[in-house]
C-alpha cells in the first residue's frame, strides 16, 4: 500500500478551557488568606494593577469594603438593596475600561445595607474572644522542653533529655534505643538511661516510655501502687490476659475473689497508655472567617469579610503607556491589561458567588441560624445548586476552605452539607445533628457508670423518633473521636 497525504473533513465539539476560565476556578476553591497573598502577587507582577486609594472617600470605602446583605425568612429583595447592587456595581465598573460586558458578570445581586453596619461589624469583632479566632494547644514537645529547662539537671544531661524528647512519637513513646541515644549525645548509656528515668517522671507520667509495660509501671510507681507484688505482677506479665478478659485462671493464680480482682482492674484502667495523645501537634491554627452572620432585629445579616483584601483599578497610567510605545510594548502591555481586567472581574464575581451561596445555606438552614447544632437539617451540593442557578461544581469549590462566624461558632461551609436519616414520621433529620445530640449524652452521662451505644441509640429513638442500630451509633462516636464506654469509664 502506498503512502500518501490525504485531506480529511471531521466535525467534533471538544471542551476548552481557556486560562483566564482556569483562574477564575482557582480563585473559587482559595481560602481567603490565600486569596489575599495571591491579589498581592499581582499586584507586584502587573503594572497595569494597583490599589484604590480609598482614604479619599468615606462613602466609598463604606461600598468597597463592606457589603451588607439582609435574608429574610422569604428572601426578597428590597428598593433600598437594589440601590446598593447599583451603587456597588457602578463602584467597580469605574475600575476597569468602560467597554467591559459588566452584564456577563452580574446577576441578581439583592443587597439591603444596614445604616449602623459598621457599628454591627466592630462589635463582632471586639465581642469574638481571641481564644476562639487563634487558638495553639501546647505540643508534647514544647511541654516536656519546658518542664526539662526548669528541672535541677547539669547542662549535659538536659542536653541528653533534649534528644530523648526529640525521639518520642506522638503517643509519648520513645522511639530510640539507649545505645542510639548515647551515640547521638557522645556518652555513656549508662547515663542516658539516668535521664530517661527523670523523663519518664515528668508531666505526662509515663512518657517516654519503650512499650506499653513500662508506661504503666512507671505510673504505678508515680503513685505509690508497686507496693502491692499483685498489682505489680498484673501489669508486667499479664497484660495480654487482661485485654482478652481472661480472669478466671488469674483468679485462681493469684487466690482472689471477683470484687478484690475487680478493684485491682480499676486501678490498671485508670492508668493511661498513651500519655502523649492527648497533646496537640503544636502548630496554630488561625482561621479567618470569609463571612459573618449574625442576628439583627430578627433577621440574618450577611457581611463578606474583605479586611486585608487589596481593592483593585486599573492603572489610570496605562493609556499613557500604550502611545508611544513599540508594537512588541504595546502587544505585552495589552496582555497585562486583559489580565488585570479579568482579575478584576474574577474577584468580583468569587465575592457574588459566596454570597449567593450562603444566602442560600441560610434558607435551608434557617433553623441551625436560629437554635444550634441539633436543628441542622440535611443538605447537598445540589440543593444549593438548583437554587442559585449554578453547577455543583462550583459550589463544591466555593464552600472549598471556607468559613463563616455565625452565632453559634465559626464553621466550614462543608459543614453544612450531610446526609439525612428518615425518621418515623416521614420527615427527615440531618446525621450532623444526631452527632450533635450523641456528642451532648456523652457529656452529660455519669462518668462512673457511661453510656453504651445500645443506650446512646434508644435516647435517640427517644429524643428524635428514629430508629439508629448500634453500629451506626459507633460510626458516629468514631467520628466525633470519642472512645468506647468501657475506655470511657478507664479514664475516670
Amino acid at each position: 500500500m502506498a503512502l500518501e497525504l490525504q485531506q480529511h473533513l471531521k466535525l467534533a465539539q471538544q471542551l476548552v478551557m481557556t486560562p483566564q476560565l482556569q483562574q477564575a476556578i482557582k480563585l473559587l476553591q482559595l481560602s481567603r488568606i490565600e486569596l489575599v497573598e495571591r491579589v498581592q502577587q499581582e499586584l507586584v507582577e502587573n503594572p497595569f494593577l494597583e490599589e484604590c486609594d480609598l482614604s479619599a472617600s468615606e462613602e466609598r470605602e463604606d461600598v468597597s469594603r463592606e457589603e451588607s446583605f439582609t435574608t429574610s425568612g422569604e428572601g426578597g429583595a428590597s428598593e433600598q438593596g437594589e440601590a446598593a447592587e447599583r451603587g456597588v456595581v457602578e463602584e467597580y465598573e469605574s475600575r476597569v475600561s468602560h467597554d467591559a460586558a459588566w452584564e456577563d458578570y452580574l446577576g441578581e445581586f439583592a443587597s439591603t445595607p444596614l445604616s449602623s453596619q459598621g457599628r454591627e461589624y466592630e462589635s463582632m469583632e471586639e465581642g469574638t474572644p481571641l481564644e476562639a479566632r487563634h487558638s495553639a494547644r501546647p505540643s508534647l514537645e514544647g511541654h516536656l522542653l519546658w518542664q526539662l529547662r526548669l528541672s535541677s539537671l547539669s547542662e549535659e544531661e538536659k542536653e541528653i533529655g533534649e534528644a530523648i524528647i526529640g525521639n518520642l512519637s506522638s503517643s509519648g513513646y520513645l522511639q530510640a534505643s539507649v545505645d542510639e541515644l548515647s551515640q547521638i549525645v557522645a556518652c555513656e548509656p549508662e547515663q542516658v538511661e539516668h535521664v530517661l528515668q527523670k523523663v519518664q517522671q515528668f508531666d505526662p507520667v509515663g512518657v517516654a516510655a519503650r512499650d506499653a509495660k513500662e508506661c504503666l509501671l512507671v505510673q504505678l510507681r508515680h503513685l505509690h501502687y508497686d507496693r502491692d507484688p499483685i498489682l505489680v505482677e498484673l501489669v508486667s506479665s499479664h497484660l495480654e490476659d487482661l485485654e482478652g478478659k481472661r480472669y478466671k485462671p488469674l483468679l485462681k493464680k493469684f487466690r482472689l475473689d471477683m470484687e478484690d480482682f475487680r478493684e485491682y482492674l480499676e486501678i490498671i484502667q485508670s492508668l493511661d497508655p498513651l500519655p502523649g495523645a492527648s497533646f496537640g501537634d503544636g502548630d496554630s491554627v488561625y482561621v479567618s472567617p470569609d463571612v459573618f452572620v449574625y442576628k439583627v432585629d430578627g433577621e440574618f445579616i450577611i457581611l463578606l469579610n474583605e479586611e486585608d483584601l487589596p481593592q483593585l483599578q486599573l492603572s489610570p497610567l496605562h493609556e499613557q503607556l500604550l502611545s508611544g510605545s513599540s508594537a512588541k510594548e504595546k502587544e505585552y502591555c495589552a496582555e497585562k491589561m486583559r489580565a488585570a481586567t479579568w482579575l478584576i472581574r474574577s474577584l468580583f464575581q468569587r465575592q457574588r458567588t459566596l454570597y449567593k451561596v450562603v444566602e442560600s445555606i441560610i434558607r435551608y438552614q434557617r433553623p441551625f441560624f436560629e437554635d444550634g447544632v441539633t436543628k441542622l437539617a440535611p443538605l447537598i451540593l445540589k440543593d444549593i445548586a438548583d437554587d442559585i442557578g449554578m453547577h455543583e461544581s462550583t459550589v463544591s469549590r466555593i464552600t472549598t476552605n471556607k468559613y463563616v462566624a455565625t452565632p453559634h461558632g465559626i464553621f466550614e461551609l462543608k459543614f453544612f452539607f450531610n446526609s439525612a436519616l428518615a425518621l418515623d414520621d416521614g420527615s427527615q433529620v440531618g446525621s450532623e445533628s444526631v452527632k450533635a445530640l450523641v456528642k451532648k449524652f456523652i457529656a452529660e452521662e455519669d462518668c462512673k457508670n457511661p453510656l453504651s451505644d445500645e443506650r446512646i441509640g434508644e435516647m435517640l429513638k427517644e429524643h428524635l423518633k428514629v430508629n439508629i442500630a448500634r453500629r451506626t451509633v459507633a460510626k458516629y462516636r468514631t467520628a466525633l473521636d470519642i472512645p468506647s464506654s468501657s475506655r470511657r469509664k478507664a479514664h475516670f
